[in-house]
């Protein structure tokens, strides 16, 4: 498809094309944008919508009007090249078997690494990686974790193209910053359960900490995955594409008997307003938020200090740290050791020598 873009009488730009709903879903998203008959698209003259419009058009051929600004034009050209090396990796990763919430999470690190720069892949230098790390600690106060992301998605940046220099692809990273998991106590977990009136949605919160589920498992659950004879759950191609099986509560599998008598969902357990959709994941995020607002929580927690909650009181009931870390499906022991640490029974149960000196 030919697009032509033409230069507009106040700083703007006219982009031309043949219908296309995709096209026209992402011309539709740069700020101001507006359609005309005549013009067919009107867009603002600035650095990030030129950018955008070589992101959106990087695969099909632009024709320009001669009286665009030359600097306009390199600044397009130079977008759409930067775009179709970022797609070229992008495919690589999923040749790789990255998943897609990775493959987003690189691809979008990427995108605002280059868009930063407003330099072609191929002259970014290593000076340019520093300043944007730093930018990213120091004025966007981006958490460790979220730079080391930004530090892997720039490797792979880098190792994708055919830049000419020779940069050191072994950057200095954030020391990894240890934080402990959000803990509801017995009574918060029950009183958001209770809290919420919904029936699906009181199922989904009782599912999610029942049996420790992540919110990407738990939107994805099927009928058929609740195995009430053995009383498991399946939970499939999870985090790291691994399958396993967790515990199945007595009382929720109750509640969840209640809630397929009533509705009988299919193919989803929880579907979204579509039933041939899951919910979102951000849909049950929202779920828990009303639940513990109800509940008077005033924690500032997320639908995964269910699960973290889960953990860590198997813990204090005993459980054996191995058998937490199967039903959590954690690879590393490590990542299940850190519930020691907010666990009442190894830290409230201790005595202050305080206490003991002013008996």
């Amino acid at each position: 498809m030919s697009i032509n873009i033409t230069k507009g009488i106040d700083r703007e730009l006219f982009v031309h094309f043949s219908y296309s709903a995709t096209f026209t879903k992402h011309i539709k998203k740069i700020k101001d944008s507006k359609y005309s008959k005549i013009h067919n698209w009107q867009i603002p003259y600035n650095l990030e919508n030129l950018q955008k419009l070589g992101e959106i058009f990087a695969k099909e051929n632009i024709i320009f009007d001669p009286n665009i600004n030359e600097k306009a034009v390199d600044i397009i050209k130079m977008s759409a090249a930067n775009t179709l090396i970022i797609l070229e990796i992008e495919k690589t990763l999923k040749l790789k078997g990255y998943s897609p919430k990775t493959i987003k999470c690189y691809v979008g690190h990427m995108r605002r690494f280059v868009e930063s720069t407003n330099k072609s892949i191929n002259e970014i230098t290593k000076d340019n990686i520093s300043d944007y790390l730093l930018y990213l600690l120091e004025h966007e106060a981006s958490s460790h974790s979220y730079v080391n992301q930004a530090i892997s998605s720039i490797q792979y940046l880098i190792k994708g193209s055919c830049n000419p220099f020779n940069i050191n692809l072994q950057l200095p990273r954030p020391k990894h910053e240890s934080k402990l998991p959000n803990i509801l106590s017995r009574d918060e977990v029950l009183r958001t359960l209770d809290a919420s009136t919904n029936i699906k949605h009181k199922t989904l919160l009782f599912m999610v900490y029942s049996a420790g589920l992540r919110v990407s498992e738990v939107v994805r659950l099927k009928p058929s995955d609740i195995d009430s004879d053995r009383m498991l759950i399946f939970v499939g191609n999870a985090k790291g594409y691994k399958d396993r099986y967790t515990t199945l509560s007595r009382v929720a599998l109750d509640q969840l008997r209640f809630y397929i008598s009533k509705y009988n969902p299919e193919p989803w357990l929880f579907p979204g307003q579509d039933e041939s959709y899951h919910l979102s994941e951000r849909s049950a995020q929202r779920i828990f938020e009303i639940a513990c607002k109800k509940a008077n929580i005033t924690k500032k927690v997320s639908i995964h200090c269910l699960r973290h909650s889960f953990a860590t009181h198997l813990l204090e009931g005993g459980v054996d740290l191995r058998y937490i870390q199967e039903l959590l499906g954690h690879t590393s022991s490590k990542t299940t050791e850190r519930y020691t640490h907010v666990t009442e029974k190894s830290i409230s149960n201790i005595e202050s020598p305080l206490d003991r000196f002013m008996r």
